[in-house]
């Protein structure tokens, strides 16, 4: 079994690393394989970010070329007897990206792939809410809460800054549903928000926040112990559902 571990190289405020996503999601394939036995394969650092570029340091490659790359990363690991993918995403825009490598390595190798927090979706204990519901999305006081506690050496939250939200009207005509939970008003904001500059949609990250923070609650707030809560709770959740596959298909 191997964890194939998805991030990104993007924009996190002006208090998280722009190796973010990658960092992270490479720590917590890390925490995972402490329980269970998995290899942690890291492949890129980059992922699909064009909607950040305005902002110094990133790096995007397209989709195409990602899923390529995984693809190919997990026909080497099957000529060396790997079977079993867990496809680990750390960066919500690789959401569709990961999506197609599943299936690609499903229908046409030998390997079986499945996209790890929908498979442990099921397992999943959440963390007590902290404080009123709030929108706190990219780089925000959940995500750096995770940053603190994962790669605490990089975060300097002293520098962290959450400017005002400055969202199209009909977008910001529809937050509050989608903070509270409306899935049908978080799926047509998201299908619009947080979209390249190329779109012509006005919703790039610098067009919605001047710092690249996009959340309504001060990013100062966050703390390690919140991070440390949220990270468990999935780990945990990863571990459960591996246990639970190998139940149902022991290897051989």
């Amino acid at each position: 079994r191997s964890i194939l571990p998805i991030g990104s190289l993007e924009q996190h405020g002006l208090q998280g690393p722009i190796g973010t996503d990658t960092l992270a999601v490479v720590e917590r394939g890390k925490l995972i394989a402490q329980q269970t036995d998995v290899l942690v394969a890291p492949i890129l650092f980059p992922g699909n970010s064009p909607y950040h570029m305005a902002f110094a340091g990133t790096i995007t490659l397209p989709a195409e070329t990602i899923q390529l790359v995984y693809f190919q990363a997990a026909q080497s690991l099957i000529a060396h007897g790997f079977k079993r993918f867990l496809i680990l995403n750390g960066h919500a825009g690789n959401a569709a990206t990961v999506q197609y490598l599943v299936d690609r390595i499903n229908q046409e190798t030998a390997g079986i792939a499945v996209d790890l927090d929908d498979a442990a979706a099921p397992f999943v204990k959440r963390a007590e809410r902290q404080g009123p519901p709030a929108f706190d999305r990219h780089a925000g006081v959940s995500e750096t809460s995770r940053s603190l506690y994962l790669t605490p050496n990089l975060v300097n939250l002293g520098a962290g800054r959450t400017a005002p939200l400055t969202l199209r009207p009909h977008l910001d005509k529809i937050l509050p549903d989608v903070v509270a939970g409306d899935p049908v008003a978080t799926r047509v904001f998201l299908a619009e928000a947080l979209k390249a500059a190329s779109t012509g949609k006005g919703t790039s990250t610098k067009d919605m926040t001047e710092t690249g923070v996009w959340s309504a609650l001060d990013v100062k707030t966050a703390t390690a112990e919140r991070g440390r809560d949220e990270t468990l709770a999935s780990v945990n959740a990863a571990v459960a559902f591996i246990e639970r596959w190998k139940q149902l298909r022991p290897s051989g």
